[in-house]
């Protein structure tokens, strides 16, 4: 008898362990709040597009960086385009969709000595009979970003990122490359 009341009385602590380690569990604060969006480019991106810049024009070839960071809102106008507004499809990325929300893309054009921005894929304005296009696409590769003009379904050849090893996914679920991260291939 003395045995089966030991039991009980083991049981009735065990059971009241129990419910309080659940009370302080389901009690404490979460702590795993959605990370805000970016707000502007990552620090290591736009240090790259700087030495791009450079680099470029030290061959004689004078880029504009045509976009940078964009709103999930801007991203969604864009997305517009060629849809419910005038103009052509530019893209199949929707607000939150683009590397760009999250300041790891920018776009780019040349420009040429008499001030005019173009995305002539041909034009040599250094005259060395590489067209300044392709040598632009070389430094930024160099430089750790992707190509658009690299992407099987949609073609987006003014378009760099850096990815960090991170996808579209992983940035919509609050993953973010710390501040001071390289990309995933240079680290």
């Amino acid at each position: 008898m003395k045995l089966k009341k030991g039991i009980g009385s083991t049981l009735y602590i065990l059971l009241l362990l129990v419910i309080i380690f659940l009370f302080y569990i389901f009690s404490e604060k979460k702590t795993d709040d959605p990370v805000p969006p970016p707000a502007g480019q990552h620090p290591f991106v736009v240090e790259q597009t700087n030495q791009l810049i450079k680099q470029a024009a030290d061959t004689g070839i004078v880029i504009v960086i045509t976009d940078d960071f964009r709103s999930a809102e801007d991203q969604d106008q864009l997305y517009e385009k060629g849809r419910t507004s005038d103009g052509n499809i530019v893209t199949f990325a929707k607000g939150g969709e683009s590397y760009h929300n999250f300041g790891l893309a920018i776009d780019f054009a040349l420009k040429t000595p008499s001030g005019n921005v173009i995305w002539d894929m041909e034009y040599d304005g250094n005259e060395n009979s590489k067209a300044d296009w392709d040598e632009v696409v070389g430094m930024a590769k160099a430089l750790g970003f992707d190509w658009g003009g690299d992407w099987a379904r949609f073609k987006d050849y003014p378009h760099f990122q850096m990815d960090f090893g991170l996808t579209i996914q992983d940035l919509q679920n609050d993953e973010r490359p710390p501040e001071d991260s390289l990309p995933a291939e240079t680290n």
